[in-house]
Formats: C-alpha cells, structure tokens, sequence
C-alpha cells in the first residue's frame, strides 16, 4: 500500500542523527576499541586506546563532538518503493537537514563549494548523498559523518580477473601499509570488490555502514575479512601509528557483479571515531 511523505519530515530527523553520530560513539564502536585495549601490546598503544575512550565518554556525557573534524556529511537512503514524496524537492531537504544539524550542534564546516576555488559553503552542504529504492513502505536515513584524514586515504584498482583474491589482498594491505597513521588508527576497514569503478568505491564506504563485528554473510567474503584483519594488525601501525597491534578494530567487504574482463577493488578508512547513526520514517 502506498504511503505519502512530506519531505519536510527528514529535515529534523537528519539534523537529530547528524549531532547524534557526532557526539556519541555507537556502542558497537566503543566495544571494539575496549576489546582493542586489552589486547594491545604496546604501552604506547594502550594509553593511546585509552585516551580515546576517555575522549569518546566526555563527548558524550558534555555533547560535544568526538573529534573536531565532523567532516563531509554521507547520506545513505534506503527509500521504500511504496513511499511517495511530496513537498519540497528531497535534496532540498536532505540539504536542510544537514545545514540545521551542523549549525545548531555546533559543529565544524568543512565543505567547500569548488573543489580549486576552496571558498567554505559555511554550512557543510551539499550532501554526499545516495539513495537505494527498496521494499517496504518506510524510509531508512543513516549519516555518515567522514573525516578528512581517513577519507583522503581511499585507493581505487581495477585489477585483472586472474589476480583473484590475493591480488585483492595485497592491494588491501598495500593500501593500509601506506596509509599508516594517517587515518588515525584503528580504523575499520572498508573494501568494495566489483561493480564499476563508481560503484566499487561506493560499496567500499557503503561497507561502514555495517556494525563492527557483523561479518559478511558470503562464508568465502567473511573468511577474507578475517584473513585482512589479522594480516592488517600484523604490519605493526598501531593505535594513532604509534605502533602496536590494533591498527584495525575490523574489516569489512562488500561485493557486487562486475565485467567479465574486471576485477574493481577499492579501499576506504573509517578513522577510530567511527560515526554513524540512523532512523526510520
């Protein structure tokens, strides 16, 4: 049955999730970086774990950002096929949303209207946004608040098809090599396998909107994830890079169909303050 929204019932919810993902680690995250704690090996990685809990409590409790980049703002819609829009143009207000979030929570702009003149839009708009038709009459808003630091790390290959899954794997690991402390470990580690090169770099950012610890549910993508895990905090980055053995709370993969004369692969960091937060409509 087909169900009428106005798109003016985003703006609020958007601009709730957008300081909610700033101010608050989800408890999946929180976890991980616990478990990281005692686990770690090195001193230095230890207190490093440790302040960043201590961070992730204060910004909490005082409602504050967690880290003072609040980043590009991703925007991910699963839209039911039965809801029907009415209202203002949804960009409009999916825009709205941000610009209300990030000016009332207090949060820093980072958006810049053209990429070679840099002149600051002052609001952190336009959205990155996606939106995915679904099943269902409801509508599924999850923010995606993206560091620069992590993000400017992101690596996109199109490999051969005989490279298969070690060649996967060593550009995953090449790539998080390089990277070092750049993104501000532990991260999580998104990977996109196939599609086209747009769509493969999606599917490597779409892989953190999955909580940490929930394994892909292809037993062969899980194994690799796993696999990556451990091969990534064997390489000695650490927490913040200053060495150790987490530089990855966890990985995770999403795959899609591709060409028969490709294999797309693609890389991108979420950093320690692994931000997301969504709702229903």
């Amino acid at each position: 049955m087909q169900r009428t929204v106005n798109t003016a019932a985003v703006v609020p919810v958007l601009a709730g999730l957008i300081q909610k993902a700033c101010y608050e680690l989800g408890d999946d995250v929180v976890g991980a970086l616990r478990a990281a704690e005692q686990r770690e090996e090195s001193p230095y990685g230890r207190d490093t774990l440790r302040t960043l809990l201590d961070n992730a409590a204060y910004a909490k409790e005082a409602q504050i950002a967690c880290c003072q980049d609040t980043g590009a703002c991703v925007v991910a819609l699963e839209v039911g096929q039965e809801v029907s829009w009415t209202g203002a143009p949804l960009t409009d207000a999916v825009n709205e949303g941000v610009r209300k979030g990030y000016g009332e929570g207090y949060l820093r702009k980072s958006l810049v209207r053209d990429p070679l003149d840099r002149v600051n839009t002052g609001d952190n708009t336009p959205a990155m946004l996606h939106a995915e038709i679904v099943a269902g009459d409801r509508v599924h808003i999850t923010v995606l608040p993206k560091g620069g630091g992590s993000e400017n790390m992101s690596a996109l290959a199109v490999l051969v098809p005989s490279a298969g899954a070690e060649g996967v794997r060593d550009f995953v690991l090449k790539t998080v090599e390089a990277a070092g402390g750049k993104p501000c470990p532990p991260c999580v580690v998104g990977v996109g396998i196939g599609g086209t090169a747009d769509v493969c770099a999606w599917l490597a950012k779409k892989a953190h909107l999955r909580p940490i610890g929930e394994r892909n549910p292809d037993p062969r993508y899980a194994a690799l994830e796993r696999d990556l895990l451990e091969r990534i905090n064997d390489l000695g980055i650490g927490p913040m890079g200053m060495g150790g053995r987490i530089t990855a709370l966890d990985v995770h993969i999403e795959q899609y169909p591709c060409h028969i004369t490709s294999l797309p692969v693609a890389v991108n960091f979420q950093c320690h303050s692994a931000r997301r937060a969504s709702a229903w409509i």
